[in-house]
């Protein structure tokens, strides 16, 4: 645990006791801070009262005696409308911050020098997070990595200079950390995500700036207008930046990918670095820019070609984003259920031919429509959840489809007509293009529900 000694003999205010909130309470009160805790929803406010936590409600509270006030990510700051106890900190002049920002305050106080690689970008973040996180411990580095991406930022292990922090962060803790400074910022790519809790995509991509514009160095894809604007303002500034394409082999400066080869660009001349070919999990072009992004922000250390190369090879890959989870003769079994929205699923339609694709859940806005580009690598569709009606209409006339109701009917099916397939390797893919939550509480659910069918298909041989 990293405790919040930044906020010793103060009373801060907090709100939201899920994962990161618990332990954030966790940290303020092991730096020696009262912290006033409440969460809307009861058996929350439970869980914290037998921590030893003593609930406060926060709409009863006298907010003048906080000097603090730290927020859940997952509520609402700005849009649609600011949370009831942020209208509360704002009239009486608290401050609003969240994990990151206690962490960023105890990393200035306690260990300025420790690498802090910050990372976000509206798709592949956790990959590429992952990834870093593994190239550095490669190198031999003490590695933390956290945010985001599952393990809250202040139960990582205490600050030290020679530990190095990979964070993920996502656009609602970029909003509550208002000093933000880490050692290499990483931003991938800006595409409409959240709009709901934003406003508007304008508000989205100067939130994910933040990230990068106060990085000590920033890596930053210049593949979509947004990051490339960003990228100029860095350039403008004269701040250290590492630009890195993989649509644009042939810019002047930074790290491309031309195929599989990554290679380092330096007054439009080519020089080989690693290749990603053969590397189940970091296929296709999205990977290739979360490989760009890891390698660019191990530094030096990206010297070394040869263990650049073994350490690349070991990556195992992040569950439920282009996992292998089987295989039965020729067919492949692709767990891909972290692809939340069509650019999301995009990525893992790109990687593949001949595929078995199983769809659906809550939609987001625009459904798969933008991805009918890509419907002639669709062997047939099974369709999952509320988006079936939908789903159905956009396929209609292209695409076979199926309407199989539940994710197990659609795997099953799915693995019985790849298998009468005569192509080399067909692929079952779980590649939802929608939100899960109306058939499971998580995308992880999800992709734990389609490892299990395979496996029991698997087993049986069929």
């Amino acid at each position: 645990m990293i405790a919040a000694t930044t906020f010793a003999g103060k009373r801060v205010a907090l709100f939201g006791l899920g994962g990161s909130g618990l332990a954030t309470a966790f940290a303020l009160r092991a730096g020696g801070t009262a912290v006033a805790v409440w969460d809307d929803n009861l058996s929350a406010r439970e869980k914290a009262a037998a921590e030893g936590f003593a609930p406060v409600d926060l709409a009863e509270a006298d907010w003048s005696q906080f000097s603090s006030f730290v927020l859940s990510p997952g509520v609402p700051l700005t849009h649609p409308e600011p949370h009831w106890t942020v209208k509360k900190a704002q009239a009486a002049g608290v401050e609003i911050i969240g994990d990151i920002e206690i962490f960023c305050r105890e990393r200035r106080e306690h260990a300025p020098e420790a690498l802090f690689v910050a990372i976000t970008g509206t798709n592949g973040k956790s990959t590429t997070t992952a990834l870093t996180a593994h190239l550095f411990r490669a190198f031999g580095k003490d590695v933390q990595m956290g945010g985001n991406i599952g393990t809250p930022i202040l139960s990582l292990a205490p600050l030290s200079n020679e530990r190095v922090y990979v964070i993920e962060l996502s656009t609602f803790q970029i909003d509550l950390t208002p000093s933000l400074d880490p050692s290499v910022g990483v931003l991938l790519n800006l595409t409409p995500d959240h709009i709901d809790r934003h406003g508007t995509m304008e508000n989205y991509a100067a939130i994910k700036e933040r990230l990068v514009a106060s990085a000590d160095r920033a890596v930053i894809s210049v593949d979509d207008h947004h990051v490339r604007e960003i990228a100029e303002r860095r350039f403008g500034a004269g701040r250290p930046t590492i630009p890195i394409s993989v649509a644009h082999p042939a810019m002047a400066d930074g790290l491309v990918a031309r195929g599989t080869a990554i290679e380092i660009r330096s007054a439009h001349v080519s020089t080989p670095l690693v290749d990603l070919a053969g590397i189940a999990s970091l296929r296709g072009a999205h990977n290739a820019q979360n490989a760009l992004a890891a390698v660019a922000a191990l530094g030096p250390l990206a010297d070394d070609r040869a263990s650049l190369q073994a350490a690349l090879r070991s990556f195992p890959g992040l569950a439920h984003r282009m996992e292998n989870v089987g295989k039965l003769g020729r067919v492949l079994f692709v767990n891909d259920s972290k692809a939340t929205n069509a650019d999301a699923a995009e990525k893992a339609l790109l990687s593949f031919n001949d595929i078995f694709w199983i769809i659906g859940g809550k939609s987001k806005e625009g459904g798969v429509e933008p991805l009918r580009p890509l419907f002639d690598r669709i062997a047939k569709a099974y369709l999952i959840g509320a988006a079936t009606d939908d789903f159905a209409h956009t396929l209609d006339g292209v695409v076979v489809y199926e309407k199989c109701g539940t994710l197990d009917v659609a795997t099953r099916a799915a693995a019985r007509d790849a298998a009468r397939s005569d192509a080399q390797e067909p692929v079952v893919l779980l590649s939802p293009a929608c939100a899960s939550y109306d058939q499971f509480p998580n995308f992880e659910k999800r992709g734990d529900a389609f490892r299990a069918v395979v496996s029991d298909i698997v087993n049986a041989g069929g």
